[in-house]
């Protein structure tokens, strides 16, 4: 319930949310540029990046597992393994439990050039969060696990969602 005092703080509010949701989506087109001129340099598409960094933080991946997570078709995601593994980021193995299947496995001889390109962009993010308190960047933190979690509660829904349109 409201107060009479809140009632000039509640257009603030959604102000405030506004503000939120364009630096979001400005955060994401910024990056999505800054990605695209990595890989880019690295000799990679977009996608291939994406998956390769999926890879490295939940890996060693299955290839439908990793298509899922990214929301890809199985034979896009052959087509990205292959560049993957001609330009040596990764190496699909036997997965030791299961002789049948695949796990695909980051390799790290190309690391360093992975890193070098993205130094600036983490120089820049330090300097910036040098500048907040700790309990200010827990919040941070933890905004930005809760937007990422969101857009990966809608992605799925999003595909859920197609799946139902596309039966119809």
């Amino acid at each position: 319930m409201s107060s009479i005092r809140d009632t000039g703080r509640a257009p603030r509010r959604g102000q405030l949310h506004g503000e939120v949701a364009r630096a979001v989506r400005e955060v994401i087109l910024q990056l999505t540029f800054f990605n695209r001129h990595v890989a880019g340099n690295l000799d990679l598409k977009d996608v291939d990046l994406a998956c390769l960094n999926l890879i490295e933080r939940h890996g060693p991946l299955g290839p439908r597992d990793l298509a899922l997570r990214a929301g890809l078709h199985p034979a896009t995601m052959t087509g990205v393994l292959d560049r993957l593994e001609r330009g040596q980021w990764v190496v699909r193995e036997r997965d030791p439990s299961d002789r049948r299947a695949v796990l695909v496995r980051p390799l790290r001889l190309r690391a360093s050039e992975v890193m070098r390109l993205y130094a600036p962009m983490l120089t820049s993010m330090n300097r910036i969060c040098a500048g907040y308190s700790v309990t200010e960047l827990e919040r941070i933190a933890e905004f930005l696990r809760l937007v990422a979690d969101a857009g990966r509660d809608a992605s799925e829904n999003f595909d859920a969602d197609e799946q139902v349109n596309e039966s119809r």
